[in-house]
């Protein structure tokens, strides 16, 4: 593998470890390697993607409709994917191998 590919996973690994995303374990039984996928062109991919025609609402209305309800949860899509948590029961299931 490249070293500038070796440089990005470990980037990665760290800021999902940092953040609580990733943990550390040892001796699983469940245990994948890491396949990176580097992206050809952006800018191509941007313009096949459509717009969305249903923006987000605005604060109040988010504000308004959980009112009353003891939980709010949303997903980040800054990364261009989404981290979410697995059930306990399964995340043994995710484990990868890293340097």
């Amino acid at each position: 593998m490249r070293p500038n590919v070796l440089l990005k996973i470990e980037e990665e690994v760290r800021k999902q470890f940092n953040v609580g995303f990733l943990q550390v374990v040892k001796y699983s039984e469940w245990v994948a390697n890491i396949v990176p996928v580097p992206k050809k062109d952006e800018k191509r991919f941007n313009k096949a993607s459509p717009k969305d025609n249903f923006p987000l609402p605005h604060i109040d209305t988010l504000v308004d409709n959980t009112a009353g309800y003891s939980l709010f949860s949303f997903m980040d899509g800054f990364f261009g994917y989404n981290q979410i948590k697995m059930h306990p029961e399964d995340i043994e299931k995710t484990t990868f191998v890293t340097l």
